[in-house]
């Protein structure tokens, strides 16, 4: 063998150790490269989460506008019949109001034939009324399908913004236009802009129409088909806007919509970490574009702990302490935005529930003083029958106390099943519920609770009850319909000499058919429309706030049923349908 010199033989091991420490390094350093990429893709795509929660804030907000709209009786009267100049001039001046207040883009009205009759910008030179949109996406939508959504360049504004409508139905449901609501997104655009990040909004075929940087809007993202260029011709989405093509190659997945890509953008080719969130809502696709910082001192730091063992150990350790770390940090994350999320819902619900609870509270508040007679006049009689008990006693009457003890009993019978039901009455329920339930007796326990007011006010009481009326409800939610239809019946008589309260219950088809009629006077011909408008009373001040009729058609309708008021002889009649459940009672 041959001998090899010592410092031939120790040149050779510093040269195998540096090759190695240095192929170590490299491969150290570009594993860190690759990590860091990750970890920014990930933190870019906790961004983009935010964005995509403003937008879709923003969006919600003026979601159930057109809805709501849609409801109002001086829109259904125009697309009744002719709008006359006056009438459409005040519609306009009402629209324009609303506008304001909702802080909206634009409102309109629209007939069965997308003419637009009346708009918030009637008196701009750019004004849709007396234009025809039914060429709109959105109107075809809200003639088939109730509602409607589309994103379009406007062709009498020239201004891009989102389309938002709701069907307006007459009395048997049939199409007599859609109000339409318009968002621009200017103010978002100038906010999302003074970050660093270029953010970008798509449509379903890959055209970008917000952008928060100029010449980025009105970009493709794939090519477009023959389809679908007939298409945009035909809807005038992106109306004389130039489409023109976004290059990228993709260099690196991170996974479904995260990658590295190299685009060639307004400025040049350019490599960016692109995240992308669905908006499934609306059909669009929200894309971050975050040029990648990759630190210099974690590639330096990764290629020191690759030279040697020790080294490389402390540093993996170090690394995995700090990703466990961030990790855990943007799980915390997460969870603190889930929380919040939930304890917005079910904040709201609570304050759904709130409403229907305080209206149940003030009509209990307003029957206190009844209630209270009807208490106190047993414990008078109690007190009374308590003292003969003493006096048969003390003269030995054993047998005579004994029989004096059972109206006392009966008594506080009558006292306990008051004070039970006020109790169940009072309590909250949730909302949502279905229980199977009779509505015959739902009506006796409302009559049990107000059955001091009847008696004292002398009320002519006709019951024509069909047992029992099976339906799906809740039933201390329908006790306080029933509560506010007869209250609101006694109220109306309350000056009236002939006092006649008429409770009917029958089967109509499918339906229950509940009606209560009284002697009131009946309803004034203009307040009809008005009866079930939040906040909508007739009485003094003081006496209500307008909210038993609100809550109630609200609690109606929930349950899939309708309450409807009208005249009849010398009074009012308030009609309440719900379907018949047919399913018979489960057995215990």
């Amino acid at each position: 063998m041959i001998a090899i010199p010592r410092p031939l033989r120790l040149t050779f091991y510093s040269l195998l150790i540096i090759a190695g420490a240095m192929l170590a390094a490299a491969l150290a350093t570009r594993h860190a490269e690759r990590l860091a990429l990750v970890d920014d893709a990930a933190r870019a795509n906790q961004q983009l989460m935010l964005y995509g929660n403003s937008l879709h804030t923003l969006i919600e907000r003026y979601r159930a506008l057109p809805a709501v709209l849609a409801l109002d009786s001086e829109m259904i009267s125009a697309l009744k019949g002719p709008l006359d100049t006056a009438s459409q001039d005040l519609l306009n001046r009402k629209l324009e109001r609303i506008n304001g207040a909702a802080q909206s883009s634009t409102l309109e009205l629209m007939d069965r034939n997308g003419l637009a009759v009346a708009a918030s910008n009637w008196n701009l030179p750019s004004s849709y009324v007396g234009h025809n949109y039914a060429f709109r996406p959105y109107f075809s939508q809200t003639l088939s399908q109730g509602t409607g959504r589309f994103y379009a360049v406007g062709v009498t504004t020239g201004i891009p913004g989102y389309f938002l409508s709701s069907a307006v139905v007459g009395e048997n449901e049939q199409f007599l236009g859609a109000m339409v609501v318009k968002l621009e997104f200017p103010e978002l655009e100038r906010e999302w802009a003074q970050g660093n990040d270029l953010l970008l909004v798509s449509d379903a075929r890959g055209i970008v129409f917000i952008a928060n940087q100029p010449g980025w809007r009105y970009r493709a993202l794939r090519p477009l088909s023959d389809s679908d260029h007939a298409e945009l011709k035909a809807t005038r989405q992106y109306d004389k806007k130039q489409l023109l093509p976004l290059d990228a190659e993709a260099l690196q997945r991170f996974d479904e919509n995260s990658h590295l890509m190299r685009v060639d953008g307004p400025d040049g080719k350019a490599n960016y970490i692109w995240e992308s969130l669905p908006l499934k809502a609306e059909g669009w696709t929200l894309h971050l574009l975050r040029k990648p910082q990759v630190a210099f001192e974690d590639q330096r730091n990764a290629g020191l702990a690759a030279a040697g063992s020790w080294l490389a150990l402390v540093f993996l350790v170090l690394f995995l302490t700090q990703r466990w770390r961030l990790a855990r940090l943007r799980q915390r994350s997460r969870e603190e935005l889930e929380q919040l999320v939930e304890e917005r819902t079910r904040a709201l619900r609570t304050a759904q529930d709130g409403l229907v609870q305080s209206a149940k509270l003030a009509a209990l508040g307003q029957m206190s003083a009844a209630l209270a007679h009807e208490i106190n006049q047993p414990l008078t009689a109690q007190r009374m029958q308590l003292a003969t008990l003493r006096l048969l006693l003390d003269h030995g009457r054993v047998d005579d106390a004994y029989q004096a003890l059972t109206p006392l009993d009966d008594m506080l019978t009558r006292m306990a099943a008051l004070t039970g039901h006020l109790k169940t009455f009072a309590r909250k329920s949730p909302s949502g519920l279905r229980e199977r339930l009779d509505l015959a007796t739902v009506v006796d326990q409302s009559l049990h609770l107000l059955d001091a007011r009847l008696r004292d006010e002398a009320i002519g009481t006709v019951l024509d009850l069909t047992r029992p009326a099976w339906v799906r409800g809740d039933a201390i939610r329908l006790e306080q319909v029933m509560i506010n239809l007869l209250r609101n019946a006694l109220d109306a008589m309350a000056d009236k000499p002939r006092k006649r309260l008429e409770i009917r219950l029958h089967a109509d088809q499918q339906l229950w058919r509940l009606t209560v009629s009284d002697s009131g006077g009946g309803i004034a011909e203009e307040h009809l429309n008005s009866v079930f408008d939040p906040f909508f009373t007739t009485k003094p001040v003081g006496d209500g706030l307008g909210l038993g009729l609100a809550v109630s058609y609200a609690i109606v309708h929930e349950l899939g049923g309708r309450l409807s008021a009208g005249n009849q002889g010398d009074g009012a009649i308030f009609t309440l349908t719900l379907p018949i459940a047919l399913e018979t009672p489960e057995l215990c």
